[in-house]
């Protein structure tokens, strides 16, 4: 019995932009009352699903900013300049809505963020940074 490879589409081979959504302790939970957490991680996998890998972890780290989500930008987004943007507090539906459109538009470094974005950019610590690039 031999296997095939099946034929992936264009959008499935390209290299694309990684939406991390943060689901742990405090991000995704009851601590962070009146949001529809499953919704804002299905309404993500619904918008970008089909552009950019979107992945939900355990824990970024940054409680104090719950909800948070983090945009890589794709290979190409990378050689344009494009860095991960750490964006928290994402706690209503435009903010998601605004993450979706960015990432669909080509993510960090190929088009700019919606400006409503900037109001939820933040820094990760030293710390932090220093895990997740080690």
């Amino acid at each position: 019995m031999s296997r095939r490879k099946t034929a992936k589409t264009a959008a499935e081979a390209a290299p694309r932009c990684t939406v991390t959504v943060c689901r742990g302790c405090c991000c995704g939970t009851v601590k962070v009352p009146g949001v529809d957490h499953a919704a804002q991680l299905a309404q993500l996998k619904v918008e970008v699903g089909s552009v950019a890998q979107v992945r939900a972890v355990n824990c970024l780290d940054a409680c104090e900013q719950a909800n948070v989500i983090v945009v890589q930008p794709s290979p190409e987004g990378r050689a344009g300049g494009g860095r991960p943007v750490w964006l928290g507090l994402v706690n209503d539906p435009d903010a998601t809505a605004g993450i979706a459109a960015w990432v669909r538009s080509g993510g960090p470094g190929l088009a700019e963020p919606p400006a409503i974005l900037e109001l939820y950019e933040f820094g990760p610590s030293r710390r932090v940074r220093r895990v997740l690039e080690g």
